[in-house]
């Protein structure tokens, strides 16, 4: 498979690329009014960073109890039983007079059961397509997300102007209930992968497994680390720029949509091997224009070309997948996902305690700094591979597959 008019001839990969679309459309469009809301009614950078980016921390517990599920669920009952609990969520945010921590819980508890979105989707990616155009259909689904961005970003932007937050909420919601109907009626019902009941002890027993390679380490640590420091710089983009804040949150999806096309479309198996790290550099160098307090169209330059970077995450994406048996592909992926948005979340956390101790822009170079620091030290064990005959479902050797 090496083109998309074949990807979208693919059974099922239009319906999923649907559900994921609107899902980013209405993830976008409720994290911008919430964002604002927040810091329209408490003036703290760190509370609206929490608001916008805080509910990925909740994934790390239930990557920890809850992502055996990811491949022990019917894939179209849990995507569509999903996207029904976000509108949910969002629904109750919008409510008039709902008290700050209460805000907070439903955010926390939506970020606990989103730890399964990600599993069960790209899970449900690898039995869609075959194994040579998961790359392909990867990329796809992250262009989506840089589309709907973009558009939910402008949306968000447009609905604040002319609505109240709330009533941008409310546009969430339905935007989330839109997914669960294309999930439900779109897509083809299909048996778990895996066997046996979800529990916490087999997610325990799995993360173990997948854990214990030390090439899936380094490859797990270069998808969380780098690229959750950098989101901890966009997370401040509201108390930098209020006024410009949705324009610079779509440069970024711009930017990033732009990265994947080129490495998933015109990039070789060979250099997809070695990009990874140059393309991470890419991703925290600009903003160190920040220290400088840039106008705002070298701020929108800086973050697009930056945003570009993000395509290596595609790429470790592609090597996380060589490196894990096909059984455990939706908990190995669920891993992935789940780590990656609770590091932004922490990211999101420093860079707003940097913002309230010091400047929105300062808080942009410190995380900066610290991502291109983290990408040089993982460098060392992320070098290309040998490439040998595999068995099949494995990308790699057995051996590496312990």
């Amino acid at each position: 498979m090496r083109t998309y008019r074949e990807l979208f001839r693919t059974p099922e990969f239009t319906p999923l690329f649907l559900t994921a679309s609107l899902q980013v459309a209405a993830q976008t469009v409720s994290g911008l009014a919430l964002g604002t809301l927040v810091y329209t009614r408490t003036g703290s950078a760190l509370l609206s960073a929490l608001a916008m980016f805080g509910p990925s921390l909740a994934q790390l517990v239930g990557a920890a109890t809850l992502l055996s599920a990811a491949d022990r669920l019917p894939p179209r009952t849990a995507l569509a039983a999903l996207a029904l609990l976000f509108a949910a969520g969002t629904a109750v945010q919008a409510l008039p007079g709902l008290p700050l921590w209460a805000g907070f819980a439903v955010l926390l508890g939506q970020g606990l059961f989103a730890s399964l979105g990600g599993g069960v989707r790209y899970g449900l990616l690898t039995e869609i397509l075959a194994k040579e155009g998961y790359l392909l259909g990867r990329s796809a689904l992250n262009m989506s997300t840089g589309v709907m961005q973009v558009c939910g970003f402008a949306t968000g932007g447009l609905l604040l102007s002319f609505l109240t937050p709330r009533g941008a909420l409310l546009t969430g919601a339905a935007a989330y209930l839109a997914a669960a109907a294309t999930a439900r009626w779109g897509l083809t019902r299909r048996v778990p992968r895996a066997a046996g009941r979800p529990s916490a002890a087999a997610t325990w027993r799995d993360n173990a497994r997948l854990w214990s390679s030390r090439p899936r380490r380094h490859t797990y640590l270069a998808l969380w680390l780098p690229n959750g420091l950098v989101v901890g710089c966009e997370s401040l983009y509201v108390p930098y720029a209020p006024r410009h804040a949705g324009l610079l949150f779509a440069c970024a999806a711009f930017g990033m949509l732009a990265g994947d096309l080129a490495a998933a479309r015109f990039t070789s198996p060979q250099w997809r091997d070695r990009l990874g790290v140059p393309l991470y550099l890419l991703l925290a160098v600009p903003y160190l224009v920040f220290a400088l307090h840039p106008s705002a169209p070298v701020a929108v330059a800086a973050v697009t070309l930056a945003s570009a970077g993000y395509s290596g995450s595609l790429l470790f994406q592609e090597r996380l997948m060589s490196l894990t048996p096909r059984r455990l592909s939706g908990q190995a992926l669920g891993l992935h996902s789940s780590g990656m948005v609770a590091m932004q979340g922490v990211g999101a956390v420093l860079a707003g305690l940097a913002a309230q101790w010091t400047s929105p822009s300062t808080g942009m170079v410190l995380l900066a700094t610290a991502s291109v620091a983290v990408t040089l030290a993982l460098a060392p064990g992320l070098r290309p591979r040998r490439r040998r005959p595999s068995p099949p479902g494995v990308g790699l050797p057995v051996a590496e597959v312990p």
